[in-house]
């Protein structure tokens, strides 16, 4: 049965089966641009500068 002219399709299926590989690039994207993006706030440049929200736990982290 049709409602307002719509047909079922099968959702489930389709998002398990055809975008499986774009949903686990969007992950590994994701977890990788993080990690770069932690390095790049902890090196020497920028941990210093006074302007860095996390500034004051990594020189904390840096004494230990």
């Amino acid at each position: 049965m049709a409602f307002l002219g719509l047909r079922k399709w099968p959702t489930p299926a389709f998002v398990s089966t055809v975008l499986r590989p774009f949903l686990a690039a969007s992950v590994v994207t994701f977890y990788l641009v993080s990690k770069m993006q932690e390095m790049g706030v902890r090196t020497e440049t920028y941990a210093k500068d006074p302007e860095n929200p996390n500034g004051a736990q990594i020189a904390k982290e840096a004494h230990h």
